[in-house]
């Protein structure tokens, strides 16, 4: 007989992709008992050791440079920077599952599936879920549920108003939408691994895989090759849009995104395991032509794995209050209620995948800066306590093409886990939020989130108000800049100090209070380079543009100091540091007028860097 309980929580987050980790972390971070809900035995979602893609975003491979999503996204790629330095994908996994099991606030139930949703008057009362490894049962109510699952399944159960497909070109005036709707998705991907032995390697293709003839490929880049391309492989005349500084192909040593199938499918949910099946005998079917039909400058590679769990690019998308459109993106639109960004190229995939041979697998739309996502994008606009974090979140289809990507998705989840704490704490639904924009937007902006066209106003925020002096700066990085309210690079304005080279007692930064505050907080933002990856990946070309250990811009022991009067008050050393956002709690009460940071040594880098500096 399988065990049963009941638990109640104040956030319930159903998916443990990216999303919903971020999300989940969010909201327990900021108050709110929760519990996260993953399908499978381990976190991440698209990025885990199950599918391995690596987590792009708004930088597009760094080429819209200081655009890397911050927040709890780069302390998790940080964190596996430091313990991962080889990027390996099942450590990465191990820092997911650390992170959240280690979370105060945040229950995880892995190997977990949702069943069904109870709900009364337009709200989600409890779900129902079984765990598979345990045989074990669960109700769980919650005042805020977060639909992280990619494909809106808790949505749909509770009968959220919900899209799949492409809207008409005239619904939202929008330049490259179809002239007529229509119901076709991205595919699914099964990725794949193979290694250089430095020998020759011989590969029998098994019986049922598909052959494939270089007419067939012809549109699909697949040999040993480093040729800067569009993410569909094609030459740039051929390309939609804007070309200069798109993302590198894919080599030889990492599966090929376009072995890609159900997009023309009637229903790419239900028949997920059919699909599954044809992705296997696509993939091998391919390495047997890179193998063994003409050289592909393989020779010499093994196939060592591949996945069995496909990527997932589009299903539903859930309703909110607005649904963001082309246009919106395309002008950098600036919401007065934004509290996420994106900047990923909209791209539109074939429906018939690999098998539209005589078609190029991805047509991109680019364009320059980044968006604003607002925050009516992020709760359902039918069903009063269930909001969306992801790919299911309220977009249009050509919106889709650029918000679904795994970097844009993690920000979109912490604003989303953020705001479901303020629900539960204002006991109000997740639209009435709406009413404490400002607090919201604050929040995620003292968490290190980026929000484009909005900078620190926090009125709780001692530093605003300090005279600031360093020992040295450069020009154009002077001290003054760590309260100016934004804390990363943009455009030709550095937002940052940046000392003379360090000497052997280090440089300091100093902030003088008008008179002597009470302190219990200290929040430094460092620099991690937000110009360069540092995401696992099994591309070679992506790890090539990657630094092999932490960035070298960071900074790794300083110490800092609090004075009044002239006197200490209180000193710590901190050593070892990676991370961009450190926050130090006070032990005991603090009164000073005089806080100083000496920085002693960084990761590499000549010079100490800080973004910002708070005090609470």
């Amino acid at each position: 007989m399988n065990r049963y309980y009941e638990k109640c929580y104040d956030v319930v987050v159903i998916g443990g992709g990216l999303a919903g980790v971020c999300a989940a972390i969010a909201s327990a971070r900021n108050g709110a008992k929760t519990v996260l809900l993953q399908n499978r035995s381990v976190l991440g979602g698209n990025s885990s050791g199950e599918i391995r893609m690596h987590v792009v975003g708004a930088s597009c491979h760094m080429a819209k440079p200081n655009n890397a999503e911050t927040g709890i996204l780069e302390e998790l790629l940080l964190e596996n920077k430091n313990l991962n330095a080889a990027q390996t994908f099942s450590l990465w996994d191990t820092v997911l599952l650390e992170k959240t099991r280690q979370t105060e606030n945040l229950d995880l139930l892995l190997n977990t599936n949702l069943n069904s949703a109870e709900y009364e008057n337009d709200q989600i009362m409890s779900i129902l879920c079984h765990q598979t490894t345990t045989e074990t049962d669960f109700k769980l109510s919650g005042k805020v549920f977060i639909d992280a699952t990619g494909h809106g399944t808790l949505g749909m159960l509770a009968g959220a108003e919900s899209r799949i497909g492409s809207e008409s070109r005239y619904e939202f005036n929008e330049p490259n939408a179809p002239e007529e709707a229509n119901e076709f998705t991205m595919g699914n991907t099964l990725m794949f691994q193979a290694v250089d032995r430095g020998e020759p390697v011989k590969f029998e293709k098994p019986f049922w895989a598909y052959s494939f003839s270089e007419e067939d490929l012809e549109h699909r880049r697949h040999y040993n090759s480093t040729m800067a391309l569009g993410e569909g492989g094609a030459p740039a005349e051929f390309v939609a849009g804007e070309m200069k500084n798109l993302p590198e192909f894919y080599a030889m040593d990492a599966g090929y995104w376009w072995i890609e199938l159900g997009g023309q499918n009637d229903d790419i949910i239900a028949e997920g395991e059919i699909i599954r099946d044809e992705l296997v005998k696509c993939v091998y079917g391919v390495w047997d032509h890179i193998k063994n039909c003409g050289d592909h400058g393989a020779e010499n590679y093994d196939l060592t794995w591949v996945g069995m769990v496909p990527g997932y690019r589009e299903s539903r998308r859930l309703v909110g209050d607005y649904l963001l459109n082309e246009n919106d993106v395309r002008s950098n639109k600036v919401f007065e209620d934004a509290v996420a960004y994106g900047g990923w190229p909209m791209d539109e995939h074939v429906p018939g995948g690999i098998f539209d041979f005589d078609k190029y697998p991805s047509r991109i739309f680019n364009f320059e800066g980044v968006y604003t996502i607002p925050y009516r994008c992020y709760y359902s606009k039918n069903v009063k306590n269930l909001m969306m974090a992801g790919r299911d979140i309220s977009t249009s289809k050509m919106a889709f093409g650029s918000t679904r990507v795994m970097g844009t998705c993690a920000v979109g989840g912490q604003a989303a886990g953020t705001a479901a704490a303020m629900a539960v704490k204002y006991n109000c639904t997740p639209r009435d939020i709406s009413n404490h924009m400002d607090e919201l937007q604050q929040t995620l902006l003292k968490d290190d989130c980026y929000i484009p066209g909005y900078r620190n106003t926090d009125s709780g925020d001692l530093a605003r108000n300090a005279a600031v002096s360093a020992t040295s700066f450069i020009p154009g990085c002077e001290p003054e800049k760590v309260i100016n309210g934004v804390a990363r690079t943009i455009g030709s304005e550095s937002n940052c100090w940046e000392s003379a080279p360090l000497g052997e007692d280090g440089e300091t930064l100093s902030l003088a209070l008008d008179n002597p505050q009470e302190i219990h907080e200290l929040r430094i933002t460092f620099d991690p380079n937000l110009t360069r990856e540092i995401m696992p990946s099994i591309t070679n070309q992506v790890r090539s543009r990657q630094v092999k250990e932490l960035p070298e811009e960071l900074v790794k022991d300083y110490t800092v100091t609090f004075y009044n009067g002239g006197k200490e008050t209180f000193s710590k050393t901190v050593e070892g540091n990676y991370q961009r956002l450190n926050i130090l709690s006070l032990p005991t009460e603090v009164i000073a007028d005089k806080v100083s940071i000496s920085v002693l040594s960084t990761h590499g880098y000549s010079s100490a860097r800080i973004f910002e500096v708070r005090l609470y």
